[in-house]
């Protein structure tokens, strides 16, 4: 089993959860989360006053799959939070040893 988290901009949170969907994912934990990275912030005018923003909004995505899903999982993230442009985020791969459904104590792969 693999742990899938992305990082993705807010906007784009509907249609990678569609084509998430659309590939058979049934769970999916979303956070509202900032980041800095290559996008360095931005500055906004407020009051008449200008400060910098330097962590942005973001949207984390975290997925439990069976080993077969996580090629399909990253495609169909990476297509659908694909605008081009810098900050549309990252995804990250981690193994998953053990998963328990607390409802009827299901293990492993059973629990996803």
């Amino acid at each position: 089993m693999k742990f899938v988290t992305a990082i993705i901009k807010p906007f784009k949170l509907d249609e990678v959860r569609e084509a998430l969907s659309t590939i058979g994912v049934q769970g999916i934990t979303v956070t509202e989360v900032k980041g800095f990275g290559r996008q360095k912030g931005h500055t906004e005018l407020y009051r008449g006053a200008e400060y910098v923003v330097d962590f942005l909004p973001k949207v984390k995505l975290e997925i439990a799959v069976k080993d077969d899903m996580v090629d399909q999982v990253i495609e169909a993230i990476e297509k659908a939070a694909n605008t081009g442009k810098i900050g549309d985020g990252k995804v990250f791969v981690f193994d998953l040893e053990h998963v328990i459904r607390i409802r009827t104590g299901e293990t492993g792969a059973d629990a996803l």
